[in-house]
């Protein structure tokens, strides 16, 4: 990928060279920071043929590994699991030296509130990091005991999940790096919460038209986050883009 000039770059760099990427997304140090990485066309489709997969390409596909390597635990809703076919976070290449004295992969947290998931699927039979489940109190009780045999549940929120107290929970284990990686649902959640530090966005050149599903699929936000762009990057027509925002 290349740097794009912007108010946030520094004088050296230009669109000509190729940057670290492993520096440019690196998380700041101490405290917690939720980082979501996410795709849309250029109408603000979130979704190709109800997968996010469909919008992106290699570069794309790279970017999202090492997002996974640099993070602590993968956060992701069971609607997204589901549908893009979600198995285990495995090593990837491109990864050496990110997760020095961390576990080898990190683990899934997947937001269930129904608990309607295949249990014997490889996300949970085949973790290296076990997979975390977060859930409300008010989940089925047989559900929940299936899923404390094949994961860490953390129980967070009476009738739907609380995100605040998940969060909490997660940085308490030691998963202060999060990425959640949606779907639309939960990232609206996230952000309605005010748990969003970061947000990771591929611009994708396509147009698709009809009403797709944005990346935030919720009700309008009562005080919107204001982000400021922190870098622009691109791989031939698709622009990457990192945005912060203060505490």
């Amino acid at each position: 990928m290349r740097a794009l000039t912007s108010d946030s770059d520094s004088d050296s760099d230009s669109d000509s060279g190729d940057v670290d990427l492993v520096e440019r997304y690196a998380y700041p140090p101490g405290g917690t920071w939720l980082r979501a990485n996410m795709v849309a066309s250029l109408d603000g489709a979130a979704q190709r043929d109800e997968r996010s997969g469909g919008l992106g390409n290699p570069a794309d596909q790279h970017l999202f590994l090492l997002l996974r390597g640099l993070a602590d635990v993968v956060v992701v809703g069971a609607n997204t699991v589901r549908a893009e076919g979600y198995g285990p976070v495995r090593p990837s290449e491109g990864w050496d030296g990110v997760r020095d004295g961390r576990p080898p992969v990190p683990p899934l947290a997947i937001c269930s509130r129904s608990l309607d998931l295949d249990f014997e699927a490889p996300v949970f039979t085949e973790a290296t990091a076990r997979t975390i489940v977060l859930a409300p109190a008010t989940a089925d009780p047989a559900r929940l005991k299936t899923a404390r045999e094949r994961a860490d549940v953390i129980v967070a929120g009476t009738d739907s999940i609380d995100f605040p107290a998940a969060v909490a929970e997660l940085a308490a284990r030691g998963h202060r790096r999060l990425l959640c990686e949606g779907g639309p649902g939960v990232l609206a959640q996230v952000v309605a919460a005010g748990l969003l530090d970061e947000l990771c966005l591929t611009l994708s050149p396509l147009l698709l038209g009809g009403s797709p599903t944005r990346i935030l699929n919720g009700p309008p936000v009562p005080v919107p986050p204001e982000l400021t762009l922190a870098h622009a990057l691109q791989d031939d027509d698709f622009l990457f883009l990192r945005y912060t925002r203060s505490r």
